[in-house]
């Protein structure tokens, strides 16, 4: 047994509201970056915060708690649930940060990638290997599709940022869950998008994030290991 799988001699009940407490702490800091780092890296967003704004905290404030719980019932009173929840907290905010504004911003993916890779020193989630190859192909892949969707369409299909948070997911979770976390983050884009241009939401061409569903793939992908 690795020591991120050694358990702390702690009751259950101690340990999800530790979890609970653990993941709102995360959000303090969190929640102050998804407002404050857009605005950064585009001076012309407006200050103040918008309705869709303060609906994603709402719903990132319920669900990092939420989730935590979820990693600890998962993992147990461990290490491993500990960086369970810094990741699922850091995709949430993400996928936050993302929705609303269509960025995907360095200060979070790069850290979270590295982070991803100390973990696995160990095998905690993934065996090291698999790691630095899920990292490295995370990134090709995406950048790879997007470079053959230009040379076919003449358009940028998706950012930088999407290369860098599959990287993310690579480093976690190993190069094997990576094509299972491509299809069914794109499933899911795709039923979404199809909804809304039924209900006029969205017209045809009309650019859309998918970083959101990466993350949220991510985060199943993770508590099913």
């Amino acid at each position: 047994m690795t020591a991120m799988w050694a358990p702390w001699d702690i009751g259950t009940a101690a340990a999800l509201l530790i979890a609970a407490v653990f993941a709102l702490a995360l959000c303090v800091p969190l929640s102050r970056v998804a407002y404050r780092l857009p605005r950064a890296l585009d001076p012309g967003m407006p200050a103040e915060a918008s309705a869709p704004h303060r609906f994603y905290r709402a719903v990132f404030w319920l669900a990092g708690p939420l989730l935590a719980l979820c990693c600890v019932w998962r993992f147990g009173a461990t290490p491993a649930a500990v960086a369970a929840v810094v990741c699922v907290v850091a995709l949430l905010a993400l996928a936050w940060i993302d929705a609303e504004t269509g960025f995907l911003p360095d200060l979070l993916t790069l850290p979270l990638l590295w982070l991803g890779l100390l973990v696995n020193l160990g095998g905690t989630f993934s065996p090291l290997a698999g790691a630095v190859v899920g990292a490295a192909g995370g990134y090709m892949a995406l950048w790879l599709i997007c470079g053959a969707f230009l040379l076919l369409t003449g358009r940028q299909g998706m950012g930088n940022g999407d290369f860098k948070l599959l990287a993310a997911l690579g480093a976690w979770l190993g190069w094997m869950a990576l094509p299972w976390i491509l299809l069914a983050a794109s499933l899911l884009a795709l039923a979404v998008v199809l909804a809304r241009r039924l209900a006029g939401r969205i017209q045809a061409g009309e650019p859309f994030s998918f970083g959101p569903y990466l993350a949220l793939v991510g985060i199943a992908a993770l508590l099913r290991l």
